[in-house]
């Protein structure tokens, strides 16, 4: 019989303390020009903690490749920030991978209402 499952696993408080501390990382430490605004929105990691995939938005669109560049050379240097600020047997990789599900969803949106503006709802 499996134990009941307490209200929040410890894999999930991990993942949210990587967030927070990248959150603050790449926008205080991080000194390279070509990284602009850039949002974390989400971190999933593995469950022995060794690999860590962050997905990030970035505020201007034409600068996605240059950020995507500098987010790949920073990220020794945020794993080791990261192993500073966060007490775990391992600090995990870090993969930075480009988020687009908010884009996504405004063009689902967009499409919406435009339909919505063609056909009015009949009652």
């Amino acid at each position: 019989m499996r134990k009941p499952q307490r209200g929040y696993a410890r894999q999930d408080r991990v993942k949210e303390q990587i967030m927070r501390e990248l959150a603050e990382l790449v926008r205080v430490g991080l000194k390279d020009p070509r990284a602009g605004f850039i949002t974390i929105n989400e971190v999933e990691v593995t469950r022995d903690y060794s690999h860590a995939t962050v997905y990030y938005t970035v505020l201007d669109d034409s600068t996605r490749a240059i950020t995507e560049e500098a987010l790949e050379q920073a990220r020794g240097y945020l794993r080791s920030e990261l192993a500073r600020r966060i007490t775990l047997f391992r600090t995990p990789e870090l993969t930075f991978v480009y988020d687009d599900s908010l884009e996504r969803g405004m063009s689902i949106s967009h499409l919406i209402d435009k339909v919505a503006k063609e056909k009015p709802i009949e009652d």
